[in-house]
């Protein structure tokens, strides 16, 4: 029997004071992450490579009007000049950023290694490590001590799935960036990620009420941030009854 767990009673820290930059959070997942930090008082800014793009996830968030703390920038940030770049003229507009969310990439699957093509590799393994990559070297010197630098990752980084190999070492690859980051950065920053299994969201036919959703993943996020000693772990949720523990451990659940 999967836990039920009641978003009412979630208790959202006070964020007023942080401004918060969320890679991917026009996607799927992103949309939950979003929501989490605009409900906790958090300037919310949110790159995206196109208007358009821009302009379908308003409609997505259609429900809470027009917030005034969110923001939209729009360009690319999938390189390491394009990131930096992308650090800049966020830092330039909006002032100085205290929490990063990494909220990027997609899934894969449906052949073995062997069957890959050289097409695939470079999309989803080489383009996605490298914006993720290029996204913490623009801004995790940028972050003050108190700030947070998160990446959101799948429970394929931890265990194989037959078919998906790209995405398996892909995620492999961003969880070890996670663990080298924390090693490296020590008490100077706060480096943390989440591992997920199937994520519910709006965009997924069906739903099994054991998997986490996106608002979960959004409330464990801005729970880290919130959470000073939160820093240098992975934050494994595959499931409802992990996912409870997990928003419990950082106090913004009761128990």
């Amino acid at each position: 029997m999967s836990e039920i767990i009641d978003l009412e009673k979630a208790r959202h820290p006070d964020l007023h004071d942080r401004r918060v930059v969320i890679a991917g959070g026009t996607g799927d997942v992103g949309e939950g992450i979003v929501r989490a930090w605009l409900k906790a008082g958090a300037q919310v800014i949110v790159p995206s490579r196109t208007e358009s793009k821009v302009e379908e996830f308003r409609q997505v968030l259609s429900d809470l009007g027009q917030p005034q703390a969110l923001h939209f920038v729009v360009g690319s940030y999938a390189g390491f000049d394009e990131a930096q770049a992308m650090a800049e003229r966020i830092t330039a507009d909006h002032g100085p950023v205290t929490d990063v969310v990494a909220s990027i990439g997609g899934w894969w699957q449906g052949k073995s290694l062997w069957e890959v093509t050289p097409e695939e590799w470079q999309r989803y393994f080489v383009d996605m490590t490298t914006a993720h990559a290029a996204t913490a070297r623009a801004w995790i010197p940028r972050l003050p001590r108190t700030g947070s630098y998160q990446l959101i990752l799948g429970g394929s980084a931890v265990e194989p799935v037959p078919g998906a190999s790209i995405i398996n070492m892909q995620q492999a690859a961003l969880l070890m960036m996670r663990r080298v980051l924390s090693a490296e950065a020590s008490d100077r920053h706060r480096v943390a990620a989440q591992i997920l299994g199937p994520v519910a969201t709006r965009a997924r036919r069906r739903v099994d009420p054991n998997w986490v959703s996106n608002e979960e993943v959004g409330l464990v996020t801005v729970g880290i941030a919130a959470d000073p000693h939160a820093a240098h772990e992975d934050y494994v949720s595959m499931d409802k009854s992990q996912m409870l523990k997990t928003l419990q451990k950082l106090g913004v659940y009761p128990q």
